[in-house]
């Protein structure tokens, strides 16, 4: 038998940048460095469409300026580090529209790589209207932001000194750490602070045990029997001072940051709560921010984001300072969990999935969906139950990720429609997936012509 000729597939014509429309006529592209930033407009604008600009801020006014005298009320620009953050904000003052474009839109042009290239490339791209405007937030959020991620690096500046408290107590075998769960609560800070007061005596210093505290007095006489060396001493009294500091500067952050709130308007101007429910148990650490400010995220966006199980007060003010109050920039729920980081990408290939995985990605929102879903591993509640279910079906990372990715959309709805989460519970949510399943395995019995019958099933002896 002859065989069939195969038809011949032809390749998709790709149009050349010269033959596609132009979609904003009047676009300019900025390549932003440290020191300099060159800049390329249309070259029916000026003889000189590409020129070179300092970084200095007059350097950026006359760069505004040349903009605004050839008639230029778009910018594209890479979000370099933070170079890109004056000449951003300066553009936006004079009433020019600036596009922020992510790096990997730009790097996938060979033989491109010099700053008169890269400023014409942006230039061209952005006219074209081939590039995706990177997410930003209002003023007000992008306020609330910058103070929130300042807040988090002086927490992250504290941690380092209660580790050198620990290990110049341990060098003079003093077992503090090992009978008290944390050292910088109540009992620990008490004990601390004694010592460097000059009290040496064990038997003094168990008695600053806070009534709280689990482990007995003997237990920290003991463990607060050691050797008292003058060069441990010193590096522990500059370690709780640098302690101290650190927590009065977190402090004081804390308390700009409720000030900052206060200028918010809401969201939803009825059907707020008029009471909000309890907090969660241990959900208040020295690392959490003040419970006031509780009532103002949700006086803010309507509804009670650390009801959700897993958010805790930290996760939800970060989540808040990220995303902003206004849904409406997502279009759907998969617009938004793919700008987190946690929808799949699949690549395919005749007709085939060759691999399904998230892209990795820094977004601090994203981040913070992966600890809830972090914390919830073993929780009662429905997303515990479901972290469950996925990890014994596709183990604990991609269950992790699928958790993170269903709080995403339930905060997501929470947000877009203005309603209230109610948990149902991880009991509740077996009895919906076994539901479920046998939904599916009685539809497909049927298919194959059988019918199923329920048994009883016997006690477990």
């Amino acid at each position: 038998m002859p065989r069939r000729p195969q038809k011949k597939i032809r390749s998709p014509r790709i149009p050349k940048l010269e033959t596609l429309g132009i979609v904003h006529p009047n676009a300019a592209g900025l390549d932003i460095g440290s020191r300099e930033i060159w800049a390329c407009i249309p070259v029916d604008r000026d003889p000189q469409s590409v020129r070179c600009f300092a970084t200095f801020t007059p350097d950026l006014q006359r760069l505004v300026a040349w903009l605004k005298s050839c008639q230029i009320d778009t910018v594209a620009m890479e979000s370099t580090g933070v170079y890109w953050i004056p000449i951003f904000e300066l553009l936006e003052a004079h009433g020019i529209h600036a596009a922020l474009i992510e790096p990997r839109q730009l790097k996938r042009v060979p033989g491109r790589k010099s700053d008169i290239l890269d400023c014409q490339w942006i230039q061209q791209l952005h006219a074209l209207g081939l590039l995706t405007v990177s997410f930003r937030p209002d003023a007000q959020i992008r306020s609330l932001r910058t103070l929130l991620r300042h807040r988090a690096e002086l927490v992250q500046h504290r941690a380092p000194h209660i580790l050198h408290m620990q290990k110049a107590m341990q060098q003079m075998n003093l077992q503090l750490h090992h009978v008290l769960s944390d050292i910088t609560g109540a009992t620990g800070l008490r004990i601390l602070r004694a010592i460097v007061a000059g009290q040496r005596d064990p038997a003094i210093l168990a008695r600053f045990r806070d009534p709280a505290c689990k482990a007995s007095l003997d237990t920290i006489h003991k463990a607060l029997t050691g050797t008292w060396i003058p060069e441990h001493l010193f590096a522990l009294q500059q370690s709780l001072e640098l302690f101290d500091f650190f927590s009065l500067k977190i402090t004081e952050c804390d308390a700009f940051i409720e000030s900052q709130y206060t200028a918010f308007k809401p969201r939803w101007e009825s059907d707020l709560p008029a009471r909000l429910p309890a907090a969660k148990p241990n959900s208040h650490s020295k690392n959490q921010p003040p419970p006031s400010t509780r009532a103002h995220r949700t006086r803010i966006i309507g509804v009670d984001l650390v009801a959700v199980d897993g958010l805790s007060a930290s996760l939800a003010q970060t989540i808040l300072s990220e995303i902003g109050t206004d849904m409406s920039r997502f279009p759907t729920v998969q617009h938004f969990t793919s700008w987190l980081g946690l929808a799949p990408h699949n690549d395919i290939s005749g007709g085939r999935v060759l691999r399904s995985r998230t892209l990795p990605t820094h977004n601090r929102a994203g981040q913070a969906f992966r600890q809830a879903a972090a914390s919830v591993t073993r929780s009662q509640s429905a997303f515990g139950a479901f972290y469950r279910r996925k990890k014994a079906l596709i183990g604990p990372p991609a269950a992790l990720v699928a958790t993170a990715h269903r709080l995403a959309r339930t905060v997501y709805t929470m947000l877009k429609r203005h309603v209230a989460y109610v948990d149902i519970g991880a009991s509740a949510y077996d009895r919906q997936n076994q539901q479920r399943e046998l939904a599916y395995l009685s539809k497909k019995a049927s298919r194959l012509g059988f019918t199923l019958t329920p048994m009883a099933v016997p006690p477990n002896t």
